[in-house]
């Protein structure tokens, strides 16, 4: 009987835990803002939120998308992390923000973003 009510509260507590990112500190505020590429975007907020959607084809002609909308966990290195609890990802982030020819770019998972002014 205390399974299905321990459930019910972790249930109940998600949208809670969901809401409670790390803010963005000040080293690392050039991630925040709105990152696209054809087929993937990223958006981080100075609070810590973060929104994530990816469209992908497979060998077998379907397409399949995968979308986060979690908080921020901590940056490590280059690298953020997203999740709450137990539930988290870890975007790698080979290339961090930087300006190339008066655009902000950055590279998350081998996908080259750009920053939408």
């Amino acid at each position: 009987m205390r399974k299905p009510i321990a459930l019910v509260i972790l249930v109940a507590a998600l949208p809670m835990l969901s809401a409670c990112g790390q803010p963005v500190a000040d080293d690392k505020a050039a991630y925040v803002g709105e990152w696209h590429a054809q087929a993937m975007d990223v958006e981080l907020t100075k609070d810590g939120t973060v929104r994530y959607k990816r469209v992908r084809n497979t060998t077998a002609g379907a397409t399949t998308t995968t979308s986060i909308n979690a908080p921020l966990r901590r940056f490590e290195g280059d690298n953020f992390v997203v999740g709450i609890a137990f539930l988290s990802t870890t975007f790698e982030v080979s290339t961090p923000p930087h300006r190339e020819a008066g655009t902000w770019k950055m590279v998350v998972d081998g996908v080259e973003l750009t920053r939408t002014p």
